[in-house]
């Protein structure tokens, strides 16, 4: 397995695989189209505390958070270290956060608008005791991002991504007749990162995940959107399976199954 890992190019490898699939095609525009009423509460938050259970944040830890999402790990963590930087590309995302932060009553969020591909110091970027990806490593160039988490940080990394299909489901996928291709699962990443030198710990993460809708056409609408949108055929399947599988407990509508999701935590230690 050593002299495998030294054959082939991980990163190379990576690109490949993930041209062939969705994930490719999320860029700024698929996330600023993220429905705004999915903000709220965090639905996942088997995964938060599971995460922050990894981690065992210190009180004086500055954190960043890069490509932060909507804050499912940048709330919680803010209320245990001394800052967070939440930094992500799109404004919708952080209108979102911003909104958490305001009504958890958090101060010590500092946002800012980003990619992976920007330079980190002309946007504000600077180096923090911790540096985190929690699912978000949806990269072009991996070894790039990586390298980029290593040098800020002072202490530590800790990067997550999917083990199997991720957060799709498969059920929803095979009822409206589309193949679903999740792309490159942690596999990838931990490989990489032996290739660059970097002896990651590895922790599987299994989040229970049932999403609550207020009505039918939000869940339909959520769905269409982590397709990346559907055809008039597919949405005609879609409706007919939401039909038959979505119920109405305690005035809001969820699926009558449940989703395990698995996530795949990778972290390591800077060598002084």
């Amino acid at each position: 397995m050593a002299m495998e890992n030294h054959i082939i190019d991980w990163n190379q490898a990576w690109k490949e695989i993930r041209n062939k699939t969705a994930a490719k095609s999320r860029g700024l525009q698929f996330w600023d189209k993220k429905p705004k009423y999915d903000a709220g509460p965090t639905t996942d938050e088997d995964y938060s505390n599971a995460f922050l259970e990894i981690m065992d944040p210190g009180p004086d830890w500055s954190v960043l958070d890069m490509a932060c999402g909507t804050g499912a790990l940048a709330v919680p963590l803010a209320k245990k270290v001394k800052s967070v930087t939440a930094v992500d590309f799109s404004s919708n995302m952080l209108d979102m956060l911003d909104c958490r932060c305001k009504s958890e009553g958090i101060s010590n969020v500092k946002m800012i608008q980003g990619s992976w591909e920007d330079d980190w110091d002309s946007i504000g970027i600077e180096e923090h005791d911790v540096a985190i990806a929690s699912r978000s490593l949806v990269v072009e160039d991996l070894h790039a991002a990586i390298s980029k988490l290593h040098k800020i940080a002072r202490k530590k990394v800790y990067i997550s991504t999917i083990l199997g299909d991720g957060p799709h489901d498969r059920r929803i996928f095979k009822a409206v007749g589309r193949e679903l291709h999740p792309g490159p699962d942690y596999i990838y990443n931990y490989n990489l990162l032996y290739q660059m030198g970097i002896q990651a710990n590895v922790r599987i993460i299994k989040e229970v995940r049932k999403k609550s809708y207020a009505a039918m056409e939000d869940a339909f609408n959520n769905i269409r959107w982590m397709m990346g949108g559907t055809s008039d055929e597919e949405d005609v399947k879609l409706t007919a399976y939401l039909k038959k599988h979505l119920v109405y407990r305690n005035k809001q509508w969820s699926l009558d199954y449940q989703n395990i999701i698995r996530w795949a935590v990778m972290w390591w230690e800077k060598e002084n």
